[in-house]
């Protein structure tokens, strides 16, 4: 069963054991016993290990999970040190300088937003190897809808990040007026020049939480 080690545990205890998500659970035993899935078991969870719910200041909604060997590590658009950033990666750190003139890091890692209050949560959480969107509609997308309406609740003011037309999808889930919703294309090649550059969320996230008596979030990757 799911284990993740902090507020996270409480807060999503009943939505575990609903049909959807049980249903959800006995499928993917099949899948990470009969094919080659991403992330590994273990990292499914990974953007709720590292952001605590009390701790989200943003939100960066994703699609589904990198589908290569050794990418994936369950943070929307993170891969491990010591593997090539992905395009839709490399267009993030190029608006990121645009926007704060930071240098594009040596590595695609993104844990150290993940600990400074940015959850990077994809939609859906697990697929098969080669094949995008392979565990679309199997109960994922109820599920992170689940986190999304929590984190709505919430009195304290947080910024999501949407790009893309999968996470502009679950801009109605967002109705809490304390909240900053940013919205535009998605970072890949096929849309980045449709609206991702020249978007300055990065900055545009900072300015609402320093205006909100939040800290800013610290974008530079080491």
């Amino acid at each position: 069963m799911m284990h993740i080690g902090n507020e996270w545990d409480a807060l999503l205890a009943d939505e575990i054991q609903k049909d959807y998500y049980l249903k959800l659970r006995q499928f993917l035993i099949s899948e990470y016993t009969t094919r080659r899935i991403y992330p590994p078991m273990e990292d499914i969870f990974n953007a709720l290990r590292h952001t605590s719910y009390s701790d989200v200041r943003a939100v960066i909604l994703g699609q589904d999970p990198y589908h290569g060997p050794g990418q994936a590590h369950g943070m929307c658009f993170s891969v491990k040190r010591g593997t090539p950033p992905p395009p839709s990666l490399q267009n993030i750190f190029k608006e990121m300088k645009s926007d704060l003139g930071i240098d594009p890091p040596q590595h695609g890692e993104l844990t150290s937003w993940a600990d400074n209050g940015v959850l990077l949560l994809n939609t859906v959480l697990t697929v098969r190897e080669g094949q995008p969107n392979s565990h679309k509609g199997m109960g994922w997308e109820q599920f992170t809808d689940r986190i999304i309406q929590l984190l709505n609740e919430r009195q304290q003011p947080m910024v999501f990040l949407l790009w893309g037309g999968n996470a502009r999808s679950k801009a109605r889930l967002i109705t809490n007026p304390a909240h900053l919703v940013l919205q535009c294309a998605h970072p890949s090649p096929l849309s980045a020049y449709n609206g991702f550059f020249g978007c300055r969320h990065f900055s545009k996230t900072n300015e609402f939480l320093v205006s909100r008596g939040m800290k800013p979030i610290d974008w530079k990757l080491d």
